[in-house]
């Protein structure tokens, strides 16, 4: 990876697959002292290579087992600019990702519901709404090969 050492890299690797893992096993793991795992996850957290450690819920379980991805034309005549609408799209409950992109669309969005039923309803009752958003395509997801956080 640019810019980390090869522990970094490795110790970044290892607390990807499990945050929660102790500073003990990856001590082991990784064949350096404690001290050391401990003074270069510090290190990351403090340079801004680590910004969180979170959770990577089961979503299925959660009843949010659908998965789409909305392609979102913005409309520059709306009075708001594209980051704004951006933000007001990011507020939707059921969003979980924004970005904007370059190309034929200019904003892609990730959501989540139970079905294709709410995923829907999201659409139509909730994203088309939003001043600024123009014309929509929706796909959704068959499965998740790969998905990081």
């Amino acid at each position: 990876m640019p810019g980390l050492d090869a522990i970094d890299a490795a110790l970044l690797k290892e607390l990807k697959e499990n945050a929660r893992e102790n500073i003990a096993s990856l001590s082991k793991k990784l064949g350096i002292p404690r001290t050391t795992v401990h003074y270069r996850i510090k290190k990351l957290v403090e340079e801004g290579i680590i910004e969180k450690f979170t959770v990577k819920p089961n979503y299925k379980k959660l009843d949010l087992g659908t998965t789409a991805f909305i392609l979102a034309r913005y409309e520059p005549d709306s009075g708001m600019s594209q980051k704004e609408v951006a933000r007001r799209v990011a507020s939707l409950d059921g969003v979980y990702e924004v970005h904007i992109i370059s190309g034929e669309w200019d904003i892609l969005i990730k959501v989540r519901a139970p079905n294709a039923e709410e995923v829907g309803r999201i659409v139509v009752d909730k994203l088309r709404e939003i001043k600024g958003i123009g014309q929509t395509v929706t796909m959704v997801s068959f499965v998740t090969v790969k998905e990081e956080l």
